[in-house]
């Protein structure tokens, strides 16, 4: 099946989430996000709710990847453990 959404990473999740994460699981993130966000991400994503209404997320392991779907753009909003993932994206949370 080929890609048909396209997915654009906040600076933040670049930045700051990323170096964060063990070489491995940057791996298996990524290819997570490759296989599944980028072919049907609201199959293989959960809705948030509350105040993050709007946005889903998608298990990795013990790491969240935070997203918002629009059209075909995948917004990766953050890539955190599941300890911390929620406080930050109420930090981050798109207004």
């Amino acid at each position: 099946m080929s890609a048909g959404y396209s997915v654009v990473y906040r600076p933040e999740t670049v930045t700051e989430d990323l170096p964060r994460i063990p070489r491995n699981m940057q791996t298996r993130i990524m290819r997570a996000i490759e296989s599944r966000l980028m072919t049907e991400p609201a199959r293989y994503g959960e809705r948030l709710r509350r105040s993050l209404t709007g946005l889903w997320k998608h298990r990795v392991g013990d790491y969240r990847v935070c997203y918002e779907i629009q059209e075909r753009t995948v917004t990766v909003w953050a890539i955190r453990s599941r300890r911390d993932v929620y406080a930050i994206m109420e930090r981050r949370r798109p207004t």
